[in-house]
């Protein structure tokens, strides 16, 4: 019986609601900076500012999606925390070995 409970999803809505908000935030600021650093040009290329902003809406709905399906809110705010934490380490490494 405490097996099953396990494996099923508790509705702590409110921290993972937290967890996509906020962490989903800086997760999709990080992911856009990837996409301005890792795309042809780099990110002073022309007209990639508007491409760089509107990346942003669409991985932050994706992770504000699907933080609900995480089983607890403790467990999305550490895979969203690392998440955020491993886009922004590669944000450096790509700001420093790219330019």
């Amino acid at each position: 019986m405490s097996g099953k409970a396990k494996n099923t999803i508790q509705p702590d809505w409110i921290s993972k609601t937290l967890a996509g908000v906020l962490l989903g935030f800086a997760l999709c600021i990080a992911i856009s900076g990837l996409f301005a650093w890792l795309t042809p040009g780099g990110p002073a290329a022309p007209q990639k500012s508007q491409a760089t902003m509107w990346i942003t809406m669409p991985v932050w709905g994706a992770a504000l999606s699907f933080v609900y399906l995480f089983r607890s809110g403790a467990q999305a705010w550490r895979w969203l925390g690392g998440a955020t934490v491993l886009a922004y380490a590669l944000l450096a490494a790509c700001r420093h070995f790219l330019q």
